[in-house]
């Protein structure tokens, strides 16, 4: 049994049935739940004010807790990143708190680990994942894992479109070794490039997602990152779940797969397509900041960081 403590660090929770179904799910599965007083919190769109959200990040690094949940993504963290309590964040990682969240998430990520370089879990969050009505087997047992100190890695079964290019595989499939695993929401991320919490990470691994943002868009935020350098700059390029986009008349054919053709083609970086992350009801959890090696075997992808427990 852990004790989780729940927090709102960003968009306001509006679904407050889930957010309950996701506590109860909690505490089912033999958890301590111990929730924010401003959880629920609202101002304007986000769960309480400025200064509130970053009174909950202290009170999250008071709590002792072996976990600390987000309710929700949404928007809000990139307002805050330079002013969040991380030498109190870092010190309550040192004794053993496992951080975890997703989507607008990344950009406290970003800032913990270029100031503290103190690492984090892309993973879960209360409300879509653990309040969803019917909640991925997958998913929850990728969190029981990290809040257990199981985790060792994750794989995928790939897709022939998800295989690197030929010419960008190396002969013994082994993508990347000790390699910094970084990256999450690529709006976010890209966000942040040219502030101080944009991490600086040559030869990592960069894992990207996103949602409700159409190809082209996502092929614009691709090209900011390739253009500043950072694509070359990694071992591994590796793109989770891109949805809820519509297509268009005008678009003739642009498409996803498009786009990671042309990102194929503009970087020797390889990248690899298909990973189980982002909006989606299969999500594994990743340990931003990690070293962590990266192979392909026969069909299967596989990201292992076995060393940092």
């Amino acid at each position: 049994m852990a004790h989780i403590y729940v927090f709102s660090p960003a968009g306001a929770v509006t679904d407050k049935a889930s957010f309950k179904r996701g506590l109860s799910r909690l505490r089912k599965m033999g958890h301590e739940v111990e929730v924010d007083p401003s959880a629920l919190s609202r101002h304007e769109r986000f769960a309480g004010s400025d200064e509130e959200r970053i009174a909950a990040f202290a009170r999250a690094a008071a709590s002792g807790a072996d976990g600390v949940l987000i309710s929700r993504g949404g928007y809000g963290i990139t307002r805050i990143v330079d002013r969040l309590p991380y030498a109190a964040i870092q010190a309550s990682i040192h004794k053993g708190t496992q951080w975890m969240g997703f989507s607008d998430f990344t950009a406290f990520q970003c800032g913990l680990w270029q100031s503290k370089r103190s690492l984090s879990w892309a993973g879960v969050s209360v409300v879509a994942d653990l309040g969803a009505e019917v909640p991925d087997e997958i998913t929850l047992a990728c969190f029981e894992d990290v809040m257990n100190h199981q985790g060792e890695g994750t794989g995928w079964r790939l897709k022939r479109a998800d295989h690197p290019s030929p010419d960008a595989l190396p002969k013994d499939s082994q993508l990347a070794r000790r390699a910094t695993l970084w990256g999450g929401n690529l709006a976010v991320l890209t966000a942040l490039m040219g502030t101080p919490h944009f991490p600086k990470v040559n030869k990592g691994v960069l894992f990207l997602e996103d949602v409700g943002e159409h190809p082209y868009r996502i092929e614009r935020m691709l090209s900011q990152l390739l253009h500043a350098g950072v694509l070359h700059a990694q071992q591994l390029i590796v793109l989770g779940q891109f949805t809820q986009y519509q297509l268009h008349a005008l678009d003739r054919g642009f498409n996803m797969s498009k786009v990671v053709a042309w990102l194929r083609s503009q970087t020797r970086t390889p990248v690899v397509c298909g990973l189980p992350f982002g909006h989606v009801p299969t999500k594994v959890c990743l340990p931003f900041g990690a070293k962590v090696d990266v192979a392909i075997q026969g069909q299967e992808a596989l990201i292992l960081w076995g060393e940092m427990h």
